[in-house]
């Protein structure tokens, strides 16, 4: 188990080619809890941070595209993908590795070109099979002893930020995102 700001060159050097980035929303994306209300139309609260939600933008910047795999159907994930120009949301599905390899098929990747988060069980076999699997800080510990990369930020708390600018750096264009945003 490495952290992000411990990673090797191996490691920095297979996150050169990615060209899909494959997240979960609840636990990664949210800190995975859900709020209910009584009312029936109601489907569970969503928090998202605002810092993921840039570092994604910046990652499509970049050429990488984003997709969401999730157990739950939500609203909620519909309308944060649409703000931030996410084109791939699968909700409803708890075979992420067989919706991971589809994604690639349908794109002609190759594990070595996706990068996985995920924080449980159902994301374990989408972990261990894309080329760079990733966890966050606060996922149980049979998954973050089994993935490439653990986030020093919990879930829903900017793990997925952290995340994108380590893939942003890995690809030598981290300092001149920040460049172009500095004032003179």
């Amino acid at each position: 188990m490495t952290h992000l700001d411990e990673t090797t060159a191996s490691l920095t050097a297979r996150a050169r080619p990615i060209r899909l980035l494959a997240l979960d929303v609840d636990g990664v994306l949210t800190d995975g809890r859900l709020r209910y209300a009584s009312q029936a139309e109601h489907d569970g609260d969503k928090v998202f941070h605002v810092r993921d939600g840039l570092g994604l933008k910046l990652i499509m910047q970049a050429d990488i595209e984003v997709a969401l795999i999730t157990g739950r159907i939500s609203p909620a994930v519909d309308r944060r993908a649409q703000e931030l120009g996410i084109r791939h949301v699968i909700q409803g599905r708890d075979d992420k590795r067989v919706v991971l390899e589809a994604l690639m098929a349908a794109h002609g990747l190759e594990p070595r070109d996706v990068c996985y988060c995920g924080d449980d069980l159902p994301d374990l076999g989408a972990i261990m099979h894309a080329g760079l699997g990733v966890t966050v800080a606060d996922a149980p510990d049979y998954i973050r002893q089994r993935a490439d990369m653990v986030t020093r930020a919990p879930g829903g708390h900017g793990a997925v930020r952290e995340l994108c600018e380590w893939l942003l750096n890995a690809r030598g264009v981290w300092q001149d995102i920040i460049g172009a945003h500095e004032r003179p």
